[in-house]
């Protein structure tokens, strides 16, 4: 057996390598890291049975167990699924949690096959230290630009011409308020953790002058960026993105209305309109204490005749009454108490072009 092994993970993370990970789904579906595919040499079952095995009578006879239940079918089914994995990946490393016995066994079984490959050096768990360190210690040290504006300005719009940024809002898929959840689901929390470690070290490597994130509260949807990381990444400078009320409907309305009713159309067909409209009413039902009673019935009626509008003719511009009064009665006065309070100092004010000009120029 050939057993190779490497530590270097910042070129893992800046040439987002693939990753084949060997621990059982349950384990991959709480968290892994980014192009890594989860092909198991043990079932979420025999993972059970082998651990249960292991703490009762050690590792010798949790070993012995692992082979009755695998036999040499079991690995000549794991070894060729691994195989044609590695055909479309061959710089692939490997990992099991903490790169002990299940990585050795399944890279010892690979070699015997007539393949090599490298794994990782204390496995999931010593990169997973590694991405949070270097999380903490790049947000220390960053400049940041806070980049805000009211709801519908337009400011994840600019996120793709600003080459210094990171979008969290991408990365938590999420919009980021009541009304943010996108028809697919948002990440586990330590796959968010593990993707915006892998944004921050690439940004290190670049030597940009400064970051830019949007103004974002510690939660986006159900994901949350871990406290210090957040303190430090809101320790900056605000820039504010003014846009007119007109053009903020617009934008909320091809966002919210337009580009989501054709995401719920393709995940559920004819369904897509109802299903989308049901978790419109649940967003509603969540501010209602906001908000108030009267003002809750008034947006539930306007967006309840909108939708009839919707169903019968096909027409769907009603729906920018909502918006309306959802931006004018309830996230503006929001919002600009938040930046009153903010102890965040704005150092610029403008509309997109001049935002974007002075973001390049800091």
């Amino acid at each position: 057996m050939r057993d190779t092994l490497t530590s270097d993970f910042r070129s893992i993370v800046l040439n987002e390598t693939p990753l084949l990970d060997v621990r059982a789904s349950v384990e991959y579906l709480k968290g892994a890291f980014i192009n890594a595919t989860n092909i198991a040499i043990l079932n979420d079952n025999e993972r059970h049975l082998v651990g249960t095995r292991y703490k009762k009578y050690g590792n010798a006879a949790a070993v012995k167990l692992a082979e009755e239940l695998i036999k040499e079918e079991g690995k000549k089914q794991r070894v060729s699924q691994w195989r044609e994995y590695l055909k479309e990946n061959p710089t692939a490393l490997l990992y099991c949690f903490r790169g002990g016995q299940r990585s050795g066994i399944s890279q010892n079984w690979l070699y015997e096959a007539g393949i090599e490959i490298t794994r990782l050096k204390g496995g999931y768990k010593a990169f997973r230290n590694f991405l949070m360190e270097e999380s903490l210690n790049i947000s220390e040290k960053t400049d940041t630009i806070i980049l805000g504006g009211r709801t519908g300005s337009g400011k994840t719009l600019l996120f793709p011409e600003i080459k210094n940024s990171i979008d969290l809002e991408k990365l938590a898929n999420h919009r980021g308020s009541s009304f943010g959840n996108f028809v697919s689901s948002q990440p586990s929390q330590i796959n968010f953790e593990n993707s915006l470690a892998y944004k921050l070290i690439q940004f290190d490597a670049k030597n940009y002058k400064n970051l830019v994130i949007e103004h974002e509260s510690h939660n986006i949807g159900r994901s949350f960026i871990p406290k210090p990381i957040y303190t430090n990444l809101m320790n900056g400078k605000l820039v504010l993105l003014e846009t007119p009320l007109q053009e903020r409907i617009d934008i909320t309305f091809d966002e919210y209305i337009v580009n989501a009713l054709n995401l719920y159309k393709e995940k559920y067909n004819e369904n897509g309109i109802q299903e989308w409209a049901n978790d419109v009413n649940n967003s509603l039902d969540k501010i209602q204490k906001r908000v108030g009673s009267e003002f809750y019935i008034e947006l539930k009626t306007i967006f309840k005749n909108a939708l009839q509008e919707h169903i019968k003719d096909g027409k769907i511009d009603s729906y920018k009454e909502l918006i309306q009064k959802l931006l004018e009665n309830y996230y503006d006065p929001m919002y600009d108490y938040q930046i009153k309070k903010s102890p965040i100092p704005i150092i610029f004010k403008g509309n997109k072009k001049e935002v974007l000009n002075f973001i390049k120029n800091a």
